[in-house]
């Protein structure tokens, strides 16, 4: 998880020097391309806010294992899983409450939208031994 925030923290770095430019540009080509550069500006920080929510909702699989082993979600949350290891997985729910992803190469990832409140364990079908679960309030 360390590597998933380091990662955003970058990105919130490099948008927010984004944004900088965005304004210092603004002020340079005068009010007339502003309402231009605002749009602009707004767009980015969407993208900022969605990278926290999904951040917040992610699944690493890295090491043979889900990191973290267990997360917390509201319901009508988007999870994402993304695999970190060189070798394919695929995310199976245990119980059938989403649908199994496809093969995830390195870097691939799938994501699925949980609805109910309840307990949903999952496990990587080729790696029986790779097994998470995800609380879902």
């Amino acid at each position: 998880m360390n590597a998933l925030n380091a990662q955003f923290a970058r990105r919130t770095r490099l948008i927010a020097g984004m944004l900088l430019s965005t304004a210092l540009a603004a002020t340079t080509f005068g009010e007339s391309h502003a309402g231009m550069l605002t749009a602009s500006k707004a767009a980015k920080a969407n993208v900022v806010a969605s990278h926290a929510i999904a951040a917040k909702n992610a699944i690493a699989i890295k090491d043979f294992a889900f990191q973290p082993a267990t997360l917390t979600v509201a319901a009508g949350s988007k999870v994402v899983w993304t695999n970190r290891d060189e070798e394919p997985h695929l995310v199976v729910s245990a119980g059938g409450q989403f649908p199994a992803s496809p093969a995830l190469d390195t870097d691939d990832s799938y994501a699925a939208v949980l609805s109910k409140p309840g307990i949903y364990t999952y496990f990587c079908s080729i790696h029986p031994h790779m097994v998470g679960k995800i609380v879902v309030k």
